[in-house]
């Protein structure tokens, strides 16, 4: 089955989903059902009654036998005044808000909403004149399309979930209950599906987080303000590392910049225009100034690049910076990691001539491979560009040409890759890295993207070999993103047993009794000894010792809960035999203490 069989099979289904919820409670009023990754949901206003996962069966048996009844999906076609009396009739305050907004703005509210995608069709900027219906029995929807044939036509199904959404996403709007399915054209398939999503329950890093003392939450700090431990901390330092060591191999510099700025900053990147209802706002009681916490890197990065002249020899110049940045993202939208109000990006910022952007993409590009190698996270590459809308800033030959480098280095580097049209940023086209985790489900992680537009909102410029003003090509680049997205990313893929160069306790000692600690000294000093050089260079294991007076078998179980790589079991007979015994994942070993060193550098 392609794509689109499977979105007009998705469609079908949300419409079943309300029809069988209309059937059970007649009063129920609608807003949306749009076709999601996986499935569909449909936004609900049943007024006081709630749906809990104790409806679900009944609402599925109901699904099942419209289903089995097997009506045709029939298309009609409404002039909008005609539309807006049946929304009227049928009590269907929703969609008569939105037929009305569409007959006053047409695609306006078209791109507002995503109607398309709901199934709502215009043409050209003008107020609608005619809408769609579809009927399936005795539920009519207004809709767009496509649907399948027959409501037998629509494979297999579940329900998963219902949440909270606010009508049109405004929190000034009523509360709806959004009611969440997923579908697939086999039962195995879907069988597949939900076997992953009970591996995901297992890997949440909200439960992974607490259990293994990574970060915390607090009321008194705020929500979406993640508070990281000591274990947590040595994951965050470690990967930062790891992504400014990458990038310093090819000539990054570090820089700083402050965690405030006037809005004059952003006004002239073009930032506060677009995102200006995300910032949080900084109020001076000694000046005037209109402050901000900084979202973002790059305009600050724009203004050490412009501190001084540049000739065409000092380029590129190339600057990094791991920092945290702040959005106030709705309440409703926070979730652990993956989603917060303090994000730190491992941050680099590239100014080059035009004959130099294929070199420093490619150096980026190799530098995300290894990385995402390193934690066994297979990439491919979405190269995301602009859309016909007015949301960017630019001209479009400069777009045209920074997507046809882009898609030139891709090819170049043999990456797999698909182009999606709407996800680009609004000042340049990217390459997002898509990694798929160990249970199939795949996220966006390392970005590149091409900048020809905010140079020129700054007014930077070098030299060139003839002494005239250029305007310089701004290259973005974060490697880990948000550190806090890729560490839930990270969690949920190794299911907290992290690699052993990066877990927070890489070693414990376990004692079989107290009387071994002169040899216990010695595998201190092994382990001191142990310098790790890739894929992170530092100079000290991380290791703990458990010499308390409890039996082997609780040490042991207690180390397996921490998820700690490896423990060194250590007993008289292993005294005796100058050796250890190694415990990892993989198995039980003997190592010989003067080959530790090497077993642990092999790891």
């Amino acid at each position: 089955m392609n794509e689109e069989q499977l979105h007009a099979m998705r469609h079908s289904l949300a419409h079943i989903t309300a029809a069988a919820v209309q059937r059970l409670w007649p009063e129920a009023k609608f807003g949306v059902g749009p076709v999601v990754e996986n499935g569909f949901y449909y936004d609900i206003d049943l007024g006081e009654i709630k749906i809990s996962e104790a409806n679900f069966p009944k609402i599925e048996k109901s699904m099942r036998g419209l289903i089995e009844y097997g009506d045709d999906f029939e298309r009609i076609e409404m002039p909008i005044d005609q539309a807006i009396t049946w929304a009227k009739e049928n009590n269907q305050p929703y969609k008569e808000e939105l037929l009305n907004d569409l007959k006053r703005s047409g695609t306006t509210v078209a791109k507002d909403l995503d109607i398309n995608e709901l199934g709502l069709a215009t043409d050209g900027e003008s107020a609608v004149e005619t809408v769609s219906f579809y009927k399936n029995g005795n539920f009519v929807d207004l809709c767009r399309g496509p649907h399948v044939a027959n409501t037998k036509d629509v494979g297999v199904f579940k329900l998963l979930r219902v949440a909270g959404a606010y009508w049109r996403g405004k929190e000034t709007n009523p509360q709806m209950q959004r009611l969440y399915g997923v579908a697939f054209a086999t039962q195995e398939e879907l069988d597949q599906y939900l076997e992953m999503l009970e591996q995901a329950k297992l890997r949440d890093h909200r439960r992974l987080g607490k259990e293994l003392d990574l970060y915390t939450m607090s009321p008194l700090v705020g929500a979406g303000l993640p508070l990281f431990t000591p274990r947590g901390t040595v994951l965050r330092d470690i990967f930062a590392q790891y992504s400014n060591q990458l990038r310093q191999a090819f000539g990054f510099e570090k820089v700083w910049t402050p965690h405030i700025t006037k809005q004059a900053l952003y006004e002239a990147s073009g930032h506060w225009a677009k995102f200006g209802d995300e910032l949080f706002l900084v109020v001076s009681q000694e000046t005037d100034d209109k402050m901000a916490l900084k979202p973002m890197n790059c305009p600050h990065h724009t203004q050490i690049y412009a501190s001084r002249p540049r000739s065409y020899r000092d380029l590129p110049v190339r600057f990094l910076e791991t920092t945290t940045d702040y959005r106030d993202e709705k309440t409703g939208e926070l979730g652990g990691l993956s989603r917060v109000r303090s994000l730190t990006q491992d941050d680099s910022h590239v100014f080059c001539r035009s004959d130099q952007i294929g070199d420093e993409i490619n150096n980026l590009l190799a530098s995300a491979r290894e990385l995402y190698g390193s934690i066994n996270m297979p990439l491919r590459v979405r190269l995301s560009y602009r859309d016909d809308s007015d949301v960017y800033l630019g001209e479009l030959p400069l777009w045209e040409s920074a997507q046809t480098q882009l898609k030139a280095a891709v090819i170049a580097n043999k990456l797999d890759y698909f182009e999606q049209d709407g996800e680009a940023a609004f000042y340049g086209p990217k390459i997002d890295f898509m990694a798929t985790d160990a249970i199939g489900r795949e996220h966006q992680v390392a970005t590149v993207q091409l900048d020809f537009v905010q140079p020129g909102r700054f007014g930077l410029a070098y030299t060139d070999n003839e002494g005239n003003p250029q305007t310089p090509v701004m290259i973005h680049c974060a490697l880990l993103g948000s550190i806090e997205r890729f560490l839930s990313v990270l969690i949920e893929h190794t299911a907290g047993w992290f690699p052993f160069w990066a877990a927070p306790e890489q070693i414990r000692i376990l004692t079989i009794n107290d009387t071994l600690q002169d040899y216990v000294d010695e595998i201190k000093q092994v382990l001191d000894g142990v310098v790790l050089m890739k894929p992170v260079k530092y100079n000290e294991l991380r290791y703990t010792l458990d010499d308390r007076n409890e039996s082997l078998g609780k040490k042991i179980r207690e180390a397996a809960t921490w998820k700690i790589p490896v423990q060194l079991i250590v007993g008289q007979q292993d005294k005796d035999g100058r050796e250890v015994s190694v415990r990892t994942q993989s198995g039980e070993e003997k190592v010989v203490l003067d080959q530790l060193s090497d077993y642990l550098l092999g790891l």
